[in-house]
């Protein structure tokens, strides 16, 4: 079995700042790509970032500037640091892994349950 579970959401002005963390636990061999998605009310998921296995990273061009994703593989987690945050990043935040699971062959795609982040004066 394999858990991702994220941290950090909440409730910050505009302009502010905020970090995201999501761990990774359980029978885990190896990750590959680790990445955000956010889905506003209303709207589909969206892509925010990702990164490799290794420092490789790629950004929505709404976030590109403001948002900077990083891992910690000693930790199997997963961050995204948001500055100058705007109303319209207001979503709900969704941390996905690709993992391969220890005694198999195969990577699958993992989701968190999402935590919240409001940016509202």
């Amino acid at each position: 079995q394999v858990q991702l579970v994220e941290s950090g959401g909440g409730l910050v002005q505009p302009g502010g700042s905020l970090r995201v963390s999501c761990a990774a636990s359980g029978s885990i061999f190896s990750i590959n790509a680790m990445g955000w998605y956010r889905q506003a009310p209303g709207k589909q998921r969206e892509l925010v970032a990702t990164i490799g296995s290794g420092t490789r990273t790629k950004y929505a061009d709404s976030v590109k500037g403001r948002f900077t994703i990083s891992r910690d593989n000693a930790k199997n987690t997963v961050y995204l640091q948001m500055n100058s945050l705007k109303p319209e990043d207001t979503a709900v935040y969704y941390c996905n892994a690709n993992i391969q699971r220890r005694g198999t062959f195969m990577s699958y795609d993992y989701w968190g349950q999402g935590t919240q982040v409001t940016v509202s004066s």
